[in-house]
Formats: structure tokens, C-alpha cells, sequence
């Protein structure tokens, strides 16, 4: 079983301007990049499940010329707002981590 995060060589968060979040995957080699892009483990059906979304706001582009995984969309609370646990938006993308890619 392999994870995500054992195909990246970066997953981070952070944000986009006080309202959007957004999620960077980098891999560490074409290869890897193309195996994720063919399974297509991450999609915005998930995203919206993970991170309590509508499908509708999420921004999720494949770009293969960086070899990296693009996604975006509303902060659920806004940067500094009373309830912000978080930001800067750094610690968001550890659920993507354990994402399971198909053979």
C-alpha cells in the first residue's frame, strides 16, 4: 500500500489571502507524478469530504510541467477570525498525506 505522501517530495498548506486555503503536491520525479495523475487518488469529491466542502468551490489542477497537484478553496474560517486554529494555514494538508495510490 502506498501512501501520497510517499510519492511527494513537498505537501504543504497555506494560505491564500485571508480566505483561501491551498494545497501544493510535489513529486519527487516524473514517474510518481504519473502514477498519482493515472490513479487519480485525489479528487474533489474526497477534498470535499476531508476538508467539509462543496465540491463547487474547489479548485483542483493537475500540472504537469512542475509535476505537482494544485488545490484550492474557501478557509472555513477566515485568517485571524476568533475560532482560527490555524493562521497561517500550514497544518491543513496532513489529511492528504495518508491517501492511498492505486498500483
Amino acid at each position: 500500500m502506498t501512501t501520497i505522501a510517499q510519492l511527494c517530495s513537498l505537501i504543504r498548506s497555506k494560505n491564500a489571502g485571508p480566505f483561501v486555503l491551498t494545497f501544493d503536491l510535489m513529486f519527487t520525479n516524473r514517474d510518481n507524478y504519473a502514477r498519482v495523475k493515472r490513479a487519480q487518488p485525489i479528487t474533489k469529491a474526497l477534498l470535499a469530504e476531508l476538508y467539509k466542502q462543496d465540491e463547487a468551490d474547489i479548485t483542483l489542477v493537475y500540472h504537469d510541467q512542475a509535476l505537482a497537484i494544485k488545490v484550492s478553496f474557501p478557509r472555513p474560517i477566515f485568517q485571524g477570525e476568533l475560532h482560527d486554529s490555524d493562521c497561517y494555514g500550514g497544518q491543513q494538508y496532513v489529511p492528504l498525506m495518508s491517501i492511498v495510490v492505486a498500483e
